[in-house]
């Protein structure tokens, strides 16, 4: 667990409790914020940050995911996209595997032993051995793949529009959907996903706003506005927030974006 890690380290105090975009990619930092907004009756949640950690910061950052102390992270764009081990408290890359130079990976999700990674446009779906980042087969699904998390017993997946597909996660068969909403209206541009405690946390595309979501009604159950981690001199050739990552056992997040200079460890507080 990160928080006991990092509490070994003497980095931090926290306890160790047991239809979408064409340009989705290639010119994020053009993007304004579209996110949900402030206005109505959802919770609203900011994240406090309780520790600064390093991150790469030529990283397209696809997605996070932490398991067992070690941070694993999906990067993209053709010709860069790669899979990577990471010591989150130092920056350094344990282990790494590029994908073929025709591939664009997305998000990636952990599944006991096994890694699925996603791709954006290719249809293709790449299940790994954990360990050693191998890749072991591909499986074909229909449509664009954008973010990826495991609930414990099935894998849900997003393709920037305002459905959650579920699927199989020994064969990534599809086994139904569910259409996200916020106020009567469709939350579309769902992207990096993170499953945990029952819920789905999904940053919007193109904003700073992180949307909790509950997978079992498709309803967003509140909202983290995660706009100011950067200042504005680390917002210069940064690229738009995208990442996010439990930290098993805790209460806490790890929050970065493409071409972020940092990991932020938080905790979500009411705003």
């Amino acid at each position: 667990m990160l928080g006991c890690l990092l509490l070994a380290v003497g980095l931090a105090g926290t306890a160790c409790a047991p239809t979408p975009p064409q340009n989705h990619g290639q010119h994020d930092r053009e993007q304004t914020d579209q996110g949900i907004g402030h206005a109505g009756s959802l919770p609203h949640l900011r994240p406090e940050v309780i520790r600064v950690l390093p991150h790469d910061r030529s990283s397209f950052t696809q997605g996070l995911e932490m398991a067992d102390g070690v941070l694993f992270e999906g990067t993209g764009l053709r010709g860069e996209s790669a899979v990577r081990a990471i010591d989150p408290t130092t920056g350094r890359v344990l282990r790494e595997t590029r994908l073929p130079a025709d591939l664009f990976g997305e998000g990636i999700t952990i599944t006991g032993d096994r890694i699925w990674q996603l791709t954006w446009q290719e249809g293709v779906a790449i299940e790994r051995d954990r360990n050693s980042l191998a890749e072991l087969r591909r499986v074909h699904y229909t449509g664009e793949g954008w973010g990826v998390c495991h609930d414990g017993s099935r894998l849900v997946t997003s393709d920037g529009s305002a459905r959650l597909t579920f699927r199989d996660p020994a064969t990534f068969t599809e086994t139904g959907q569910v259409v996200v909403r916020a106020g009567g209206e469709e939350v579309d541009r769902l992207n990096e996903l993170e499953c945990v405690g029952g819920q789905v946390w999904a940053n919007l595309w193109g904003s700073d706003d992180i949307a909790r979501i509950d997978p079992a009604t498709g309803q967003v159950t509140a909202v983290v506005d995660a706009s100011g981690l950067l200042s504005p001199q680390e917002q210069r050739g940064a690229d738009v927030l995208n990442g996010i990552a439990a930290v098993p056992g805790t209460d806490e997040f790890l929050l970065t974006g493409k071409y972020w200079p940092h990991l932020y460890l938080v905790r979500f507080v009411p705003a």
